[in-house]
Parts: C-alpha cells; sequence; structure tokens
C-alpha cells in the first residue's frame, strides 16, 4: 500500500506496525498525518497492530512528508517577530506546531528504525506519536483563531537533521533528541506561557500548558530508553551523554535549565549539575 492510500476518504486496514509507521512518516498533508498518527495508535492500542515476525532492514532515513509549500530556512534565517501583535503571535504559534509535527515523524521514526527492543519501547513511541498529534491540532486551533495556518510562515529543519543524524545509533537518538532538543521545551514553555498571558492570550498559554505537562513523559520516555541502551551495551550513563553533548549537541545547550521538571523527566542531579556546567 503506497502512502496516498491515507488520501482515499478512510483510514487503510493496517496490521503491521513497521508500514504503519512508514505511512504516517511519508503523509505530506499535515491534517491526514495527524489523522492516520491518531487511526494508528488506536488500532494499536486494541491489539490489531503488531510488529512482523520477520522484517527487512529499515530504509535509510529520509526527509518525511511536508506540505509542498512549507518553506524550509537556516534558524537563523527565520525573521525575528515579537509577540505583540498577532501576526508575531501567529508566527510564534506556527514555529511551535511545527515542531509538534516534527515529534509526530521524530516518534514513528523511533518505532520504524530500531529494532530488537522489548514491546514497550513500540508503545511508548507510538503514544507520544499520539499526543504530539493531538498537540498539532490544538496549536493549529490557535493559529487559525490568529488568522493562519500551518506552512503560512517558513520554518527550520533542527529537530529532523538531528534524527538524521543519529539514524545508525539508537542510543544516540534517545540521548540526543528526546533529551536535549525535546527537553529544550521543558525549559522555554513556562516563560512564553508567562509572556502570552501578560498579553491576554491565556488560549493559547493554556494550550502551552498541556503541552508541557505531557512532554514531560516523553522526556521521560528518552531517559528511559537511553538508560536501556547504555544497560544492553555496558555504557555508564552519565558520562556517555557527556561525550554525546560534546559530540553533537553542544550549540543547543543554554539555562536556565527547568529542573523541578528535567528531574521528573527522568535526569538525575548529577545530569544537571553537568549540563549547568556545560552551558556555562
Amino acid at each position: 500500500m503506497q502512502a496516498g492510500a491515507a488520501q482515499a476518504g478512510g483510514m487503510p486496514a493496517v496490521d503491521d506496525l513497521l508500514h504503519a509507521a512508514q505511512l504516517c512518516l511519508a503523509e505530506a498533508d499535515p491534517l491526514r498525518k495527524v489523522a492516520l498518527t491518531r487511526h494508528c495508535a488506536s488500532v494499536f492500542r486494541a491489539g490489531t497492530l503488531k510488529l512482523p515476525a520477520h522484517a527487512p532492514e529499515p530504509a535509510p532515513i529520509r526527509m518525511p512528508g511536508r506540505p509542498a509549500r512549507l518553506v524550509l530556512v537556516h534558524p537563523r534565517d527565520l525573521p525575528r517577530r515579537g509577540l505583540g501583535s498577532v501576526e508575531g503571535r501567529a508566527a510564534f504559534i506556527h514555529a511551535i506546531a511545527h515542531i509538534e509535527l516534527n515529534a509526530i515523524d521524530l516518534a514513528w521514526d523511533a518505532v520504524y528504525r530500531f529494532r530488537g527492543l522489548p514491546g514497550s519501547f513500540h508503545a511508548d513511541w507510538v503514544s507520544c506519536a499520539d499526543d504530539e498529534a493531538r498537540h498539532f491540532l490544538l496549536l493549529r486551533e490557535r493559529l487559525l483563531a490568529h488568522g493562519h495556518d500551518y506552512a503560512d510562515f517558513p520554518a527550520h529543519n533542527g529537530l529532523w537533521e538531528m534524527c538524521e543524524r543519529t539514524a545508525h545509533d539508537g542510543l544516540a537518538r534517545m540521548a540526543l533528541v528526546p533529551r536535549v532538543l525535546e527537553a529544550r521545551g521543558l525549559d522555554v514553555t513556562p516563560a512564553m506561557i508567562t509572556r502570552l498571558r501578560s498579553l491576554g492570550d491565556d488560549a493559547t498559554a493554556d494550550v502551552l500548558e498541556v503541552i508541557l505537562r505531557e512532554e514531560v513523559a516523553h522526556v521521560a520516555a528518552g531517559s528511559r530508553w537511553y538508560r536501556w541502551y547504555c544497560e544492553r551495551a555496558g555504557v555508564e550513563p552519565r558520562a556517555r551523554f557527556k561525550q554525546l553533548l560534546h559530540e553533537y549537541a553542544g550549540g543547543y545547550l543554554h539555562g536556565p535549565f527547568n529542573l523541578e521538571a528535567r528531574l521528573l523527566a527522568g535526569f538525575d542531579a548529577d545530569e544537571l549539575a553537568d549540563l549547568v556546567e556545560q552551558a556555562g
């Protein structure tokens, strides 16, 4: 079945979890990607979407489906807009919606790409994909309320680029995508919520409150599976995390850190002390 089968009105009949992940990754229309994700997550929870007993090696990673009119630029080329105007808030909401759409694909790629893992690994990331799809819909409602829709503004591709760089190594993926890039949202979102409330945009702030609360569990899943990989490989987690930060992600570390949320998300006190030290 081709990815376009999801476009024919109803949802495709899928019983293979890896194929379902491929379909969701390949879907270019954001609303169809969200609908297909939520359908596949529901079928998975019902117990009828399973890993095949024998599967070929995963295909090389590639760019997931994106709407043709979405313009991707380097982060430094994104226009700077303040939250004080409706247009500025719309651009801000768009940026968060873009992160959530990427997060759907990040979760499905983990399901598809990394093999030989306990079933609870797949359950965690299917659940994350479902949550991220719901977050995207909440943000799109706020974007529409500001007179815009997804792909009206340019966006950057940093999350997916890290996904590509870690496609060869599940340990590195768990360390760097959930525990570095997605964890950054735990740090910056509280200030965003405060700023939005000061501007009277309580509806958007309420959405970010939901996302912040639920993203703690997603980062915690990354922490859990990062330590699982380390244990399997006989690697000391704290030292390896510091090494991976140095190799891949030095430029992504910026304080201040939301220490309370990061502790809830599976970081320990020593790791947090290391992060604060490395961020300077």
